[in-house]
């Protein structure tokens, strides 16, 4: 099977959820079929990233655009711009009439079986009428983390402009979900809003995975008994406001009960305000982008999710299930994972409760290990990728059907 995939963006560095799900999901496509890569290239990616591309295609298509930089002059004016748009800014600026023609070609001249959207924002340059399948291949429920941002906003201008962003992105991810073939989520969850919320009636469900083979402990980095971490990329929402409500209103009662608690946050990005914390506190690490981000994580004691928003499903969790750490994480941190609380995961959602089952596993080695060894024998045993990649194309391949010359696929408005 030719399978055309549309993404915003090239694969590496292969540094942040989106990336790494797409990275290995064609990686073991690839293997078993042919894949065309059609994607936006801003110029940010790493030098190697193009050269790179053979690692999860046959065949790269570059499309140049250019996006505005997180908190630049030229964001702030997007921003004001996108006032008067109908569209979420999220999506807007990923509008590109070349992607549209590229894709055209492609389906035209290239004998494509299915083209896979990749994420909802690339979703805008996809026509109606190419005449072959179309799958939305939907990482969060876009909206539901609009929402969220929403309701953690306490200024008012904040959480005004936060509830116009979450209004227009319901809109238009409906309108986008009933228009695809089929759409396919990364969680039982989210599949089901999709169906309930957007009447999209062909949704389903692939499980996350994790690459079990890398993440896995060395038995080389020494143990820092009193360390938790944090990996994700700081340049996303939602990691800088789980971080800052941790550091916080729950990292001071850890400390009102293991003074000597550290927290080391991993991921690129990390804004001034992330910056600040390890600036003010010589107990918290702020490493920004890393090569490897392992070794941090195998020394730490245990692993934090401290988030209070978000969609989808977090691959972190399952990354540090493999590495036999145990997780305390909240609902929505966890949200979407086949997870089951006290088992192979602890989880927890104030900041008190957050805070006194950190200190549990903080003072307990054994429960520690026990909860450690339990998540990493059910992600080997359930989540490796080539699993996931063999269901992804179970639920996709249906939706490849014969079509009538001149005529949209079949459940397209």
């Amino acid at each position: 099977m030719h399978i055309l995939w549309i993404k915003t963006e090239l694969l590496h560095p292969v540094d942040k959820g989106g990336r790494i799900r797409t990275y290995h999901m064609l990686r073991a496509l690839k293997a078993r079929h042919r894949v065309t890569y059609l994607t936006l290239d801003d110029g940010q990616a790493a030098s190697d990233a193009a050269g790179r591309a053979a690692e999860y295609c046959d065949a790269l298509v570059r499309v140049p655009h250019r996006t505005a930089l997180k908190r630049s002059v030229q964001f702030y004016g997007e921003l004001v711009a996108n006032l008067f748009s109908r569209l979420p800014y999220a999506v807007a600026k990923y509008r590109s009439p070349r992607l549209t023609e590229e894709l055209r070609r492609l389906v035209r001249d290239e004998q494509v079986d299915v083209v896979i959207c990749d994420f909802l924002a690339p979703s805008l340059n996809v026509p109606d009428d190419l005449g072959v399948p179309v799958v939305l291949f939907q990482h969060n429920v876009e909206a539901m983390i609009w929402q969220r941002h929403a309701e953690v906003r306490k200024q008012p201008l904040a959480h005004a402009y936060f509830a116009e962003q979450w209004r227009r992105m319901v809109r238009f991810e409906r309108e986008e979900c009933r228009r695809f073939d089929r759409v396919i989520a990364v969680s039982r969850q989210d599949s089901e809003v999709i169906r309930r919320e957007y009447g999209v009636a062909d949704a389903a469900d692939v499980p996350t995975g994790v690459d079990t083979d890398f993440f896995r402990p060395s038995g080389q980095v020494p143990l820092e008994p009193m360390d938790m971490v944090f990996t994700g990329s700081m340049d996303w929402l939602p990691n800088e406001d789980g971080i800052r409500w941790f550091a916080d209103e729950v990292l001071p009662l850890v400390r009102a009960e293991e003074p000597a608690a550290t927290l080391t946050v991993v991921g690129r990005h990390p804004p001034a305000a992330i910056r600040a914390l390890a600036a003010d506190d010589a107990n918290i690490r702020v490493t920004g982008t890393v090569p490897d981000v392992r070794p941090y994580v195998e020394r730490a004691s245990l692993f934090v999710v401290p988030l209070r928003i978000g969609g989808g499903t977090r691959l972190k969790i399952f990354e540090a299930m493999a590495m036999e750490r145990p997780v305390v994480s909240t609902a929505i941190g966890a949200e979407g994972l086949p997870v089951t609380d006290g088992q192979d995961i602890v989880l927890a959602d104030s900041a008190r409760d957050f805070a006194a089952a950190v200190v549990r596993l903080l003072r307990s080695p054994a429960e520690r290990q026990a909860v450690g060894q339990r998540g990493a024998a059910k992600v080997r045993a359930e989540h490796a990728w080539d699993r996931v990649a063999d269901r992804f194309m179970e639920l996709a391949a249906p939706a490849v059907a014969p079509v009538e010359p001149g005529l949209s696929p079949a459940g397209r408005e």
